[in-house]
């Protein structure tokens, strides 16, 4: 089947990872795929060999100082993308892209599946984001949601429709976990932005960092809060012991062997980088944040850790336990890994693949 893929620019985050895993894997198939993007960005995913890539907005030279105008344009350059690719099934991701993916492909005979990748709330997040969310969404052929929580944001129309399909792990997490000895550091991975709020983490570390001056606080990844959050360490006085380490393209090589992972954010869907660190076999906390997503990874206390959203106590309290008790964090972390291999490409791939092969007949 030719799948085209349909999501803002491939900047490294985690909806954008699960498309370019996805996209691998069905390229792998012998599957077309065909990534149409709005933007293309400066430290985005490659994107495999056989993927087409896109462009769907329109040129500085095609721009007017009317809003209707352009949005005309746009509209009429991405309906023209799907008369001329003619996909057997169009996959969106996020906010307004999964209603441009069903507004103009109207009349195409191209089913469309959209995917809610965050908590419904946030990711519509006012009165006319949300009243189309609930209510266009009818029209999609497919609607895919992270969490059971996100059913309550839609009518039962939409409710109907929508099904829960795990996140799509790269490959290179299904290693035997690490036995050796772990280095002491805390890692966090994702995007560097107010809602991932790694300043609850830096902070609730400053707590600890006097009683455990070997261990350091490494954060990967960009994004806007970079400097905001330098700032933070140097005014705690941690520039020895936490650092803001950018992006990396081996996740799994500068994290499987550290003692702990964090996961501080105020809201999340399924979250990748959560997956990820448990199918290394390290030992995880995580904030209880909407849309439940962590709350289904996670059996507090078993193998890993739930604390509230923004807590900094909690959080201090946590890294503190489990710091001091090597044997139960290393118990943690083995659970975490038998308790994520539902994650197994085999099973969530082709549970992708049959989902949209699904979809294709609808076209027909």
């Amino acid at each position: 089947m030719h799948v085209a893929m349909l999501i803002g620019a491939l900047t490294k985050g985690g909806a954008e990872r699960v498309l370019v895993n996805l996209a691998a894997d069905l390229t792998e198939k012998g599957h077309e795929v065909t990534m149409v993007t709005q933007y293309k960005k400066e430290n985005e995913y490659p994107l495999p060999d056989g993927v087409k890539r896109v462009i769907s907005d329109i040129t500085e030279e095609e721009i007017t100082g009317s809003r209707i105008v352009n949005f005309g344009r746009r509209f009429g350059k991405l309906r023209m993308i799907w008369k001329t690719e003619r996909p057997d099934v169009i996959l969106s991701f996020i906010g307004k892209n999964n209603m441009m993916a069903i507004l103009t492909s109207r009349f195409l005979h191209i089913p469309v599946a959209v995917s809610v990748r965050a908590e419904p709330a946030l990711e519509y997040y006012n009165g006319w984001m949300r009243f189309m969310a609930r209510h266009l969404f009818a029209s999609a052929d497919g609607v895919i949601l992270q969490t059971r929580q996100c059913f309550s944001f839609f009518p039962e129309k939409v409710q109907k429709k929508a099904v829960i399909l795990k996140n799509p792990i790269n490959k290179a997490f299904f290693r035997q976990p690490y036995r050796g000895e772990r280095e002491k550091t805390i890692v966090a991975v994702g995007r560097v932005d107010e809602n991932k709020n790694h300043e609850l983490l830096i902070r609730a570390f400053a707590g600890i960092a006097g009683e455990f001056p070997d261990y350091s606080l490494k954060i990967y990844g960009e994004g806007d809060q970079k400097e905001r959050l330098q700032h933070l360490i140097h005014e705690l006085l941690l520039e020895k012991q936490a650092f803001m380490m950018g992006a990396t393209s081996d996740v799994a090589g500068v994290i499987e062997r550290a003692r702990l992972f964090v996961l501080p954010s105020n809201s999340e869907g399924a979250p990748n980088t959560l997956i990820e660190a448990m199918l290394l076999g390290l030992t995880v906390i995580s904030t209880d944040c909407p849309c439940g997503g962590p709350a289904e990874l996670i059996e507090d206390g078993k193998n890993g850790y739930l604390i509230p959203v923004g807590n900094i106590q909690k959080l201090q309290e946590k890294m503190q336990y489990l710091l001091n008790h090597l044997q139960i964090a290393d118990e943690i972390g083995e659970n975490a890994a038998k308790a994520a291999a539902i994650f197994k490409p085999e099973v969530v791939y082709g549970e992708w693949e049959n989902y949209l092969y699904s979809l294709t007949k609808m076209g027909k």
